[in-house]
């Protein structure tokens, strides 16, 4: 049984994005081991808000069925959240998340953005906008002002500003490689040179997460990785490729690409999951252009998850602090580390390093927490019941840390956490491994 009711396609999307991807969608047998995996089936209880039936209403729009401008079919495609984990579920290898984008490209055409979406995806796109809007945030999280209002405000109103307050982070402790090999025992020239890496900064992440780009350059060069700038990078253009605005993702990643061949990286690293998979993805986002096609496709052969660099290396393991108290750690995966970059043992790998951490199981943590780029800002009540029993099963492990790789997920269990008043916090893997390192130059 093919995903579509006929064979035919309507004139009006025939040279479509979606048209264009109809191959996969034609993988779909109808078999539902999608629904367990999809979050807002799960949190909806709406077949329409599942894999299975948008892949159905996909069809639909194709053959002419249902119309391109309808606001009901186009409201189940704005609630997906491209979480992919449906791909690791589907027996048949249906690329839903290519799909999903074609299809949310071909309506925009019909169907504009929300204002407040095609809002932000504009400050994404002008590095100097982006930068004063995440300055101004920087500001008020600083002053105290968020934790405040996340404190005083309504729970909808609050969540922002609670996901803000949960970026905050205690001073740097700074080191260099040289002084954790030291403190190891180990001659500092031993470690092996594994190359030049140059790290996609990103937007949010260097903005409202710092240290935990300062701790990912700082771990790589204990391991052994030379790292280089690549200057003039900006936003990866996941946001837009997810929300439809193919062109303007098409753009940013034409900048990157230039960015980082001028840096002469030997790898592209990435502590973003959803920008490793975005950049990943380069070489299909520009397969149709005859200038670029071969650029990205080397682009992104080279992207790698600083998790998977510092796996392969180890991670070299930092001395146990004998004044540290033991910590008790769980592990949510990102939907696009682990759906769509299949990366699962890295991340693990980088926590099992830690002398002084419990790693207790999560359950579902291969669930998503609602986060999904800009959709718990547009759609926040269907992703605070996504979120909602990411909570209850953090809780549950006691833990006093929640690591995850990605700043969305980071800031939506951060927000989360902050607004029920759990003692637990979220964190980068890096972020701990960095601890450990800081903990052995100087013990606590």
């Amino acid at each position: 049984m093919s995903g579509h009711t006929g064979s035919g396609v309507h004139p009006t999307l025939a040279r479509s994005p979606l048209a264009m991807a109809r191959a996969g969608l034609d993988r779909c047998v109808h078999c539902g081991f999608c629904l367990p995996a999809c979050p807002t089936y799960l949190a909806l209880e709406d077949e329409n808000d599942s894999p299975r039936g948008r892949l159905l209403l996909m069809g639909a729009l194709l053959e002419g069925q249902v119309r391109v401008d309808d606001a009901e079919t186009g409201r189940h495609f704005d609630q997906c959240l491209g979480c992919r984990g449906c791909e690791s579920a589907c027996p048949s290898g249906v690329p839903y998340g290519e799909l999903i984008e074609a299809t949310r490209t071909t309506l925009a055409v019909h169907r504009p953005l929300p204002v407040v979406a095609r809002a932000i995806l504009s400050v994404f796109a002008e590095l100097w906008l982006l930068r004063g809007l995440l300055g101004a945030a920087r500001l008020v999280r600083g002053s105290g002002l968020a934790r405040l209002a996340a404190r005083l405000l309504p729970r909808r109103l609050a969540m922002p500003f609670a996901m803000l307050a949960s970026t905050a982070r205690p001073a740097p402790r700074p080191y260099d490689a040289t002084q954790v090999r030291t403190a190891a025992g180990t001659d500092s020239h031993a470690m092996p040179d594994r190359g030049r890496a140059a790290l996609l900064t990103g937007c949010v992440m260097e903005s409202l997460f710092t240290e935990t780009n300062r701790a990912t350059e700082r771990t790589l060069s204990v391991n052994g990785w030379r790292m280089c700038a690549a200057d003039e990078q900006g936003c990866c253009g996941a946001l837009h490729a997810h929300a439809g605005d193919r062109e303007t993702a098409r753009s940013l990643a034409r900048r990157n690409i230039a960015a980082f061949a001028a840096s002469g990286a030997d790898v592209i690293v990435m502590n973003s999951a959803g920008c490793g998979a975005m950049c990943r993805e380069y070489g299909h986002l520009l397969a149709d252009d005859p200038q670029w096609a071969a650029r990205a496709a080397a682009f992104a052969e080279k992207v790698r998850d600083v998790s998977e660099l510092l796996a392969e290396a180890g991670p070299r393991p930092p001395a146990a602090s004998p004044g540290h108290a033991r910590e008790t750690i769980t592990y949510d995966a990102p939907c696009h580390l682990q759906h769509a970059q299949r990366i699962t043992a890295p991340p693990l790998r980088v926590l099992a390093a830690l002398p002084d951490a419990q790693l207790v199981p999560l359950q579902d943590s291969d669930q998503c927490c609602g986060s999904a780029g800009i959709f718990n800002l547009l759609r926040p009540e269907v992703a605070e019941r996504v979120l909602a029993p990411k909570l209850q099963h953090i809780a549950a492990t006691g833990a006093a840390v929640v690591a995850t790789g990605n700043p969305g997920c980071l800031m939506q269990i951060g927000g989360g956490l902050e607004l029920s008043g759990a003692a637990c916090r979220a964190r980068h893997p890096v972020e701990l491994l960095d601890a450990a390192y800081a903990r052995a130059v100087r013990p606590d």
